[in-house]
């Protein structure tokens, strides 16, 4: 570990990127994390690996020997919500925030949602959303998150109309304590809101992938994503939270 590392601020970032296949895009996407952040001070960045078979493990590991970033890696692929989990189970901030490793989420976008949540004000969101303003993807990719996005608002009323941003910044704790489900990350909003914590959206950057190819079939996603919504509403249904006191 360098001693660039050793004497870094105490964290109060983290920055969960699951990654798999994108061994031409971590470096860049870390370059820009970076730069980024030097603004906010006491961060750290953590590649969840959900066992890719090119070179992303080799492309990191000198940035890791830097210092730079910690890597984890999945012994079997498990799937994004399950790298999201891990990464934020090995976090040290108290805030987390993710973004996909395809690079179209701009990490330039990290500080405006971290500067609502930093101030500690009471009331202040636990979840802060992002909302990607002229989507760079394909004219059947939009058609088909517009139409998942106005079923799943219809069943959950949540009030977040692009659920599939891989941009959002949370409470680490808040986060530990929601249910686990190999989905999660695409319903964020509707279960911080089910458990009582305030929820934000910010508009933010969206930008065309320019290296590699994506890893998602609209069909098969929107498939699963019908079964998955069923679930959250359920679920949302069936959680009753009451307020609590200490006794003195």
């Amino acid at each position: 570990m360098s001693n660039l590392a050793e004497n870094r601020e105490p964290v109060r970032l983290s920055v969960v990127v699951p990654v798999f296949n994108e061994a031409d895009n971590v470096l860049p996407l870390l370059d820009e994390i970076e730069r980024a952040l030097i603004p906010v001070g006491g961060f750290e960045v953590i590649f969840v690996d959900d066992q890719s078979d090119d070179d992303t493990q080799v492309r990191l590991a000198p940035a890791v020997l830097a210092g730079r970033l910690r890597v984890l890696r999945h012994n079997r692929r498990s799937g994004q919500s399950a790298a999201v989990r891990s990464g934020v189970k090995a976090a040290h901030g108290e805030w987390v925030v993710t973004l996909d490793g395809d690079g179209q989420n701009d990490p330039a976008d990290i500080p405006a949602l971290f500067a609502l949540v930093s101030g500690g004000k009471a009331g202040s969101p636990m979840l802060v959303g992002g909302l990607r303003k002229k989507r760079q993807d394909s004219l059947s990719k939009r058609w088909a998150s517009k139409f998942a996005n106005a079923v799943r608002q219809s069943f959950l009323q949540d009030g977040c109309t692009d659920s599939g941003c891989g941009l959002k910044l949370f409470r680490r704790e808040a986060f530990l304590d929601l249910p686990f489900f190999g989905a999660m990350h695409r319903f964020l909003p509707a279960l911080f809101r089910a458990h009582g914590h305030p929820v934000a959206y910010v508009p933010v950057n969206h930008r065309p992938r320019e290296r590699g190819v994506s890893k998602y079939n609209n069909w098969r996603r929107g498939l699963i994503g019908v079964v998955d919504l069923l679930g959250v509403y359920w679920l949302k249904r069936r959680t009753k939270l009451s307020p609590t006191s200490e006794q003195l």
